[in-house]
């Protein structure tokens, strides 16, 4: 009995003792980094925030590291994801409310830290899917969706395999459940959800239109993909896309790669009514001869909503106040579109990062005489452009999916973050200077 008893003593001084060194590793170890946050003149919401750890060495970051929040109440873990690159960068969620001008104070240090659910990636032969704590937030069809059979009164049957498609993202789910995007709609055969393809272009002295596929001048494929990413903050993809003239002098050819990156970010959800999820396109002409951009309408990033948004049960406001009556052609930071199913709205609200082309962007938003809904950023609008062989073109956009309507203050408010977000200061402790 006195044996049993002793050794229960030791096997409980034994956990006390790794308890306290886990708390050691978790809670007060000594920091790698010290991390500042400020908000500046703008009150964030559950923002996304992120630094570069440069000079922190991989051997460091090799090993289990978490970060800790120092207000003045104590400690408290934070969720956090480090994306590897050159150098990493680490991604955590500024939580709750900061008002403007406030900062917060934050440690990186070893030790494992808190779990939380992932954003998840789910990929099959046909498509690659994002959830956010199970519920599905988008999908991206890397594999051909073929059109629908019943376009005999559309189209005649040998023009059907021009409309079949791949790399494009529907479904595009609400908060709700309800999905927000249309395909091969009999009144825009060629639509499909989100996408981001050229309309009016020229190519070695021949026209070449990318986005109405059923003229058999161009199309947009899906190649391979480049990375795929699950994680507590933040999860996504990389693909890569081409863009290929059908009819040139030497038959098909391949004049834009493009590189979408995609990213839904652990903020919102069900509960809270919203996701938010950020979409990159990087394309460079990689033929000998530039592509040539003419001036019109449309082109470029593009979404098509579901056919149950229609009528009056539609709404449009842009940055600048404009509606669908008068937004179309015209340019802002951001545009809400939104649309009804069973007396309940829902919404999108779309942000043209400062740094794209021709920002504020021009829009092409159809006007109520359309029935439906149909949204495009398209720097074409303006005037002539064209890219050049070799040279990047980088389109950046964030999507503020939600339930309900958003007001322009709260609009206002998320485009802050996008465009003014917080500043991050990492200063390295000396421990770290000395390795």
């Amino acid at each position: 009995m006195r044996k049993r008893m002793s050794v229960l003593i030791l096997l409980k001084c034994v956990f006390l003792i790794s308890l306290a060194f886990i708390s050691g590793l978790v809670i007060g170890a000594e920091p790698l980094a010290k991390i500042t946050v400020e908000a500046g003149k703008h009150t964030r919401v559950d923002t996304v925030v992120s630094v570069e750890l440069d000079g922190i060495s991989e051997q460091l970051l090799s090993d289990e590291v978490h970060l800790e929040e120092i207000p003045a109440s104590g400690r408290e873990q934070v969720v956090s994801q480090i994306e590897q690159g050159n150098p990493p960068r680490l991604w955590w969620i500024l939580s709750g409310t900061t008002p403007a001008a406030g900062k917060r104070s934050y440690e990186l240090v070893k030790g494992c830290g808190v779990k939380a659910a992932d954003v998840k990636v789910i990929k099959n032969d046909s498509f690659l899917q994002l959830q956010v704590c199970d519920a599905n937030v988008l999908r991206y069809n890397h594999a051909i969706v073929p059109a629908p059979n019943d376009l005999s009164e559309k189209v005649q049957e040998e023009q059907r395999p021009l409309y079949d498609r791949s790399g494009f993202i529907h479904p595009l789910w609400s908060p709700a459940g309800t999905i927000m995007t249309e395909i091969h709609p009999p009144d825009h055969i060629h639509h499909v959800g989100i996408w981001m393809p050229w309309t009016k272009t020229k190519f070695e002295g021949r026209e070449v239109d990318f986005w109405n596929i059923g003229r058999g001048l161009g199309t947009v494929r899906f190649v391979k993909f480049l990375s795929t990413t699950s994680g507590p903050v933040y999860g996504g993809f990389e693909a890569q896309q081409e863009h290929v003239a059908l009819k040139t002098a030497e038959g098909e050819k391949v004049v834009l790669n493009e590189a979408w990156d995609v990213r839904v970010h652990n903020v919102g959800g069900p509960e809270k009514g919203y996701w938010l999820w950020d979409f990159k396109s990087t394309q460079r002409c990689v033929a000998d001869s530039p592509l040539h951009q003419g001036k019109y309408r449309y082109g470029g990033f593009g979404f098509r909503a579901t056919r149950q948004w229609k009528d009056d049960g539609t709404a449009c406001l842009t940055s600048e106040g404009k509606t669908r009556a008068d937004g179309n052609g015209t340019r802002a930071r951001w545009c809400d579109v939104c649309g009804r199913i069973d007396n309940n709205w829902e919404g999108i609200l779309f942000m043209s990062h400062p740094s794209n082309f021709r920002h504020p962007e021009p829009m092409r938003i159809w006007p109520p005489e359309m029935k439906y809904v149909f949204f495009n950023f398209s720097p074409s609008v303006l005037d002539d452009w064209e890219m050049k062989p070799g040279e990047d073109h980088v389109f950046c956009y964030r999507l503020y999916v939600h339930e309900g309507k958003v007001s322009v203050e709260e609009a206002e408010r998320i485009w802050n973050d996008y465009s003014e977000p917080p500043k991050v200061r990492l200063e390295k402790t000396a421990k770290e200077n000395q390795n």
